[in-house]
C-alpha cells in the first residue's frame, strides 16, 4: 500500500533537489534537524502540518502546492492496478514503494515497485 507519507516525502525530495539545495541547507532554513528531514524524506517519519509549511517555506514553495501535487500523485497511483491494494505483510515480505519524478510543471512519472518477497532458509 502506497504511503501518503512516503509520497510527501518524495515531493519533498524532488523540489529540494530541483533546487540543488542539500538537507542541510533546507534543515537550517526550516529550524529541523537534519536527522528528521531526512527521515521525513525517506518516508521514515509523518510530520506535523506546521512542520511541512516550514520545510515549504525553506522551499520557497506553499503547502497547497506541495499537498496538490501529493494529491495527483496518489491520483495516479489509483489508476495504477495493484499499487493502491492492501498487502499482506506476512505473505508478500515486503511493500510498495512509490517514487515521483517531476520531470516539467506539466509532466510527472511514477514510478511503484513491490518489494520481492524474502526467501526463508532454516539451517540444517
Amino acid at each position: 500500500m502506497v504511503l501518503l507519507r512516503r509520497v510527501i516525502g518524495d515531493a519533498l525530495r524532488a523540489r529540494r533537489q530541483g533546487q540543488h539545495r542539500t538537507l542541510r541547507e533546507v534543515s537550517t532554513a526550516a529550524n529541523v534537524s537534519l536527522g528528521y528531514l531526512s527521515e521525513i524524506e525517506r518516508g521514515q517519519k509523518e510530520a506535523s502540518s506546521e512542520l511541512l509549511a516550514a520545510i515549504c517555506d525553506a522551499l520557497g514553495a506553499r503547502l497547497s502546492e506541495l499537498l496538490s501535487e501529493v494529491s495527483n500523485t496518489l491520483a495516479l497511483a489509483e489508476n495504477m492496478e495493484g499499487v493502491l491494494v492492501p498487502i499482506d505483510e506476512k505473505a508478500s515480505g515486503g511493500d510498495v514503494a512509490v517514487s515521483v519524478r517531476q520531470e516539467s510543471p506539466l509532466k510527472a512519472t511514477l514510478h511503484a515497485t513491490r518489494k520481492p518477497k524474502r526467501d526463508i532458509v532454516y539451517a540444517a
